[in-house]
């Protein structure tokens, strides 16, 4: 198996004094409450964290993009791999992803031409629709998010793989275009992207052969995208393969399970109560009316159904949510490893993307947690094989 490091470099000081009487942060949230050192040196200590995961045996480091929030100081991907590839010589780099929505998609082509060139084909580019506070923020439609998605990605596959092309689209047209620099990998790099529960997106992924990261409210919802996602390759005349599955989940590492969750816990509660919902639009039902996401979850089983029906609760987590989530790789090393390979096998996935530092976890932790999981954990992931789940 292999272990990504997936990093969303929030900004690292607790900012929960700036609710105030209330339970949300402000949104937006003012200059006056940036401070520029701060972020500079959070930097700084992440660049040096992923240079230590290489030399840790890791096999890969994720990003993600989000804006304006302190949610995560990732609002270019595209810049910290860059960055990030040349303190790295084997490491894959992943992006999860460039917001295909809401950029031009002939600069995201040769952006990642460039940093599969400067990478020596070590990119996996992960394409992501983005969530609907940067719909707001860049002006866009919410109801054109996938169709733009879609539009976006066939330009950038022509793009990389044509010797030169014209395109006519109802949100970009390009008239005999050739790039340069192309990709090292051919026809292009690696592709995958991230599914919470949109049927639009598994169908999608299936006819492009693209790999996924199931996410899901609960392990049933995350078993039915996969079985669907399993369906909808066979039918494409593809073969699901554990390369195809990549599961995620955040690792913490301690004595004891209790110790893990008394030293983590304050961290992953501040990330759900305070930065996840930050200045977005959670609600289901919302996101529906908005045009976001059509509701249609055909595939699931019913009581995924119903689960999907209920409000979010992460808003609302407590330390006692935690400690009922027997399934959380949180603990001693066996137990991690044994919880891990757990989590793979169910899923027939042949790639983790592990979550090392949510929230304002102070930089000396998670350096910690990385060189404890390297020694402790990583050996006995590599190791471990998994099989594909069978379709249905």
């Amino acid at each position: 198996m292999k272990v990504f490091a997936f990093d969303l470099l929030p900004y690292p000081e607790n900012l929960d004094h700036l609710k105030g009487s209330g339970t949300e942060l402000p949104y937006p949230l003012p200059k006056r409450h940036f401070r520029p050192e701060v972020a500079v040196r959070n930097y700084e200590e992440h660049l040096e964290a992923w240079a230590f995961m290489e030399d840790l045996g890791f096999d890969g480091i994720g990003f993600n993009e989000h804006h304006t929030s302190p949610y995560g100081l990732m609002t270019s991907p595209n810049l910290m791999a860059a960055a990030v590839s040349q303190r790295t010589k084997r490491m894959k780099i992943l992006i999860l992803g460039n917001l295909l929505p809401i950029h031009e998609p002939l600069r995201l082509a040769e952006e990642l031409s460039m940093l599969d060139c400067m990478t020596n084909g070590r990119l996996i580019a992960g394409f992501a629709r983005g969530i609907p506070r940067e719909y707001n923020v860049y002006g866009i439609a919410m109801s054109d998010s996938r169709a733009r998605f879609e539009e976006a990605w066939e330009i950038v596959k022509l793009a990389w793989t044509e010797e030169s092309f014209s395109y006519e689209g109802k949100f970009w047209s390009y008239h005999d275009v050739a790039i340069w620099p192309r990709p090292v990998q051919q026809p292009h790099p690696p592709v995958r992207v991230p599914v919470t529960s949109s049927q639009e997106t598994i169908e999608w992924a299936a006819r492009e052969n693209v790999s996924i990261n199931p996410g899901g409210l609960s392990p049933s919802v995350s078993q039915d995208i996969i079985r669907y996602y399993a369906q909808c390759l066979k039918k494409n005349g593809y073969e699901i393969t554990t390369d195809h599955i990549t599961v995620a989940s955040s690792v913490h590492l301690a004595d004891s399970r209790e110790q893990a969750i008394e030293e983590a816990a304050p961290y992953t509660l501040y990330f759900n109560r305070t930065l996840f919902s930050h200045g977005n639009m959670p609600q289901r039902n919302l996101q529906h009316q908005a045009g976001y996401t059509t509701g249609v979850y055909d595939y699931m089983r019913p009581e995924s159904r119903e689960l999907m029906s209920r409000p979010p609760t992460f808003r609302n987590m407590t330390i006692e949510d935690i400690e009922r989530n027997e399934r959380l790789p949180w603990g001693t090393p066996e137990q991690v490893i044994e919880r891990l390979i757990n989590l793979a096998d169910v899923s027939g996935a042949g790639t983790l993307q592990l979550s090392f530092n949510q929230g304002a976890m102070p930089h000396k932790m998670f350096m910690e947690q990385l060189e404890r999981f390297g020694k402790d954990v990583l050996p006995a992931i590599h190791a471990h094989e998994t099989t594909p789940l069978p379709v249905e």
